[in-house]
């Protein structure tokens, strides 16, 4: 028997081609320190429709979280990711061991962290080819994100497997180039085309020029950043819905301290992590109409 999120998910999508086209929001459980249940009716009663974790080591949380996406009704996306700090041999090897044992929770989709930025083309590729072809034996989405220190941490190099891999299929998350080219991409609207129609998922943070995370997306100092975030969010869901693909998947990914900027020595955080998520979440269906 499926899981109970493979079933919604099924269910949602049927749905959406008879009647409209929408978006799914998933919560990170990154710096999360409730129990798997109380994570998970929090993230329900904030209007998300699923969660996105790294799949919990042992058994015992394993079976503590599946308890938990039962009873609240919510969907699972997994994350993945390279381990750099071994050799590429070994790394490779345990990454396919790894997305094997992931594909069997049927989850809507695995998000990876793949590759390095210190691995040749040739390397980083391995990893993708071996993601793309358990996604193909699976029928589980396996998408590669936008991030620093992986294959993909900029956007020249990105374009360069974009071109070499016709099946490269991605996670956005913009915040990170706007960080490492230190600026909004304002200029770079005709290379960005390319990344948007090969992007399936989206990681919704709303970086800037001197970092991966605004304090606080709400604050009137950050309107520009957030307005570029969305523009960019806008057009891959409306390139995935001219394409047929009904439902959308977002990830509201603002981090915890001190990825969320805190005061020095107390480590307070000057904003509130989770209520940045929920607003990320509903500034994007506001945008789209899709509340």
């Amino acid at each position: 028997m499926k899981n109970i999120h493979t079933v919604l998910f099924v269910l949602l999508l049927s749905c959406s081609h008879a009647q409209e086209q929408k978006l799914l929001f998933f919560q990170t459980n990154w710096g999360n320190t409730l129990s798997w249940d109380a994570f998970c009716e929090r993230a329900k009663t904030s209007g998300f429709d699923g969660i996105d974790v790294w799949l919990p080591s042992d058994s015992e949380n394993q079976n503590k979280l599946k308890a938990a996406l039962k009873k609240h009704e919510l969907l699972l996306s997994l994350m993945h990711g390279t381990n750099r700090s071994i050799a590429f041999e070994q790394s490779l090897s345990e990454f396919e061991e790894k997305l094997k044992v992931l594909v069997k929770w049927n989850p809507v989709l695995i998000n990876c962290h793949t590759g390095s930025d210190f691995f040749t083309l040739e390397q980083n590729q391995a990893f993708i080819d071996i993601a793309n072809k358990i996604s193909k034996e699976s029928g589980i989405p396996v998408y590669h994100e936008t991030h620093r220190g992986r294959f993909s941490y900029n956007l020249p190099d990105t374009k360069k497997y974009v071109g070499n891999i016709p099946d490269l299929k991605l996670t956005l998350d913009i915040s990170h180039w706007m960080v490492v080219h230190e600026s909004l991409l304002e200029r770079q609207d005709e290379d960005l085309e390319e990344i948007v129609d090969r992007s399936h998922h989206i990681h919704a943070r709303v970086g800037h020029a001197e970092g991966p995370q605004v304090n606080d997306p709400e604050a009137p100092e950050w309107k520009k950043a957030l307005d570029r975030h969305l523009d960019i969010w806008e057009k891959i869901i409306r390139k995935r819905w001219s394409e047929g693909q009904d439902t959308v998947t977002i990830t509201s990914e603002f981090g915890p301290p001190t990825y969320l900027p805190a005061l020095p020595y107390t480590q307070i955080p000057v904003a509130d992590q989770w209520k940045a998520n929920v607003f990320i979440m509903n500034a994007l269906k506001k945008r789209m109409k899709t509340e």
